[in-house]
């Protein structure tokens, strides 16, 4: 495992990773941007490997050329920190230890809250930053974690070698994390004990704006990405079909494949109920992009899930809802269907939709996701049973 700590061009920056190199047991090497010409003395007679990139190059061009280096000497894994917020010496054994358990899994150490001073804190700045990362990677896998911007991590480099990575810079930390759980690489976190304060990168304003628009353009791609039905790259085997190609030239094939994610009969009948449910709901002209976006957020077959949205098409549960929030407005039905009350009090019905899809909807996700279990389930042991031994 090679630990490589990403440095500025500061003095001070490279004498924090000399005092942690010189107590770290693990083979440590720099990344050093530019020519580093102001390199204490101290860290220079370090026995570690300095790997120079040019300057302003980017995080991800960083990291990538650090994975080369690293394979080149032998390694299995990279350790990526920053030299601004290392870990405690002995938080490095357990990171050491989850890292030996989980061999094939992205480690994160995750920022400890539990053992961290009051003084050392995140702002609230870097607080909302983390659950807008944290719920933009749900949103985007289904996975929850606690800190996905958390840039101490160890990667296998079996997987930043076969990961198809384009950003070079900030967003590259957002894109491995995503796509390497897309490929169904697993990500575990480990609570870390943080040394130092987190101070503010001193990056001119034009690149930290470059920077910040990167990562947003990235979250936007790998956002929308993750809604459509095609399944993702697999690079880790997982038994089943989702890692299979959908292709034009193969309709059948692709659509056994988008039908088999997620499909035992406990995720079936939640996709079938979310999907009834989101159905009923007055999502004018939203309908399929929320359910898309729901389906993903939890792991849902997006393909059931709009399949059963479908039940609700106009003009029967619509209907029924308005009927339903009529009458808990009024105490009684609506019978008079005329240009009247469908046109000028639009309006009127449309808020009537909504308080009857909050009665209608959740009893018509129970009901359906209750036949779909059924239905699975019978439709799954028949197939067991069916089976040659």
């Amino acid at each position: 495992m090679l630990a490589v700590v990403f440095t500025g061009p500061t003095v001070e920056s490279l004498q924090r990773a000399a005092a942690f190199m010189h107590t770290a047991h693990n083979q440590v090497a720099l990344i050093v941007e530019g020519t580093a010409e102001n390199m204490p003395a101290d860290v220079r007679d370090l026995p570690a490997a300095i790997i120079r990139v040019e300057k302003d190059s980017g995080r991800g061009r960083a990291v990538k050329t650090a994975a080369r280096q690293a394979r080149r000497m032998g390694m299995t894994h990279i350790v990526t920190l920053d030299a601004d917020r290392l870990p405690a010496v002995d938080q490095m054994a357990v990171l050491a230890s989850a890292v030996a358990a989980n061999s094939d899994s992205i480690v994160i150490g995750r920022q400890d809250r539990l053992m961290e001073s009051a003084a050392n804190r995140a702002s609230d700045r870097s607080t909302v930053r983390r659950r807008l990362k944290n719920f933009f990677f749900r949103l985007q896998t289904g996975i929850h974690l606690k800190d996905a911007q958390s840039r101490l991590r160890s990667y296998p480099l079996v997987v930043l070698e076969q990961l198809r990575l384009h950003a070079n810079r900030d967003a590259f930390d957002t894109e491995v994390l995503t796509k390497a759980a897309w490929a169904g690489v697993k990500i575990k976190e480990v609570g870390i004990r943080l040394s130092g304060r987190s101070t503010p990168r001193s990056a001119s304003f034009w690149r930290s704006l470059r920077n910040g628009l990167g990562v947003l353009v990235m979250i936007v791609h790998l956002t929308m990405r993750s809604i459509t039905p095609l399944p993702h790259r697999k690079i880790v085997s997982s038994g089943d079909r989702t890692g299979e190609t959908i292709s034009v030239f193969r309709p059948l094939r692709s659509i056994r494949t988008l039908l088999t994610e997620n499909v035992t009969p406990v995720q079936l009948a939640a996709a079938g109920a979310m999907g009834v449910f989101l159905g009923a709901l007055p999502l004018i002209a939203l309908h399929t992009v929320v359910i898309l976006f729901v389906s993903s957020y939890f792991r849902l077959n997006k393909v059931a899930t709009l399949a059963a949205s479908q039940l609700c098409m106009p003009p029967i549960v619509p209907a029924l809802c308005i009927e339903v929030g009529y009458f808990i407005r009024h105490g009684e039905f609506l019978t008079e269907i005329s240009f009247e009350t469908l046109g000028y009090q639009a309006l009127e019905r449309l808020w009537e939709w909504l308080l009857g899809s909050m009665v209608v909807a959740p009893v018509m996700a129970a009901l359906v996701g209750g036949l779909v279990y059924v239905a699975a389930s019978l439709i799954n042991r028949g197939m067991r049973v069916g089976r040659p031994r």
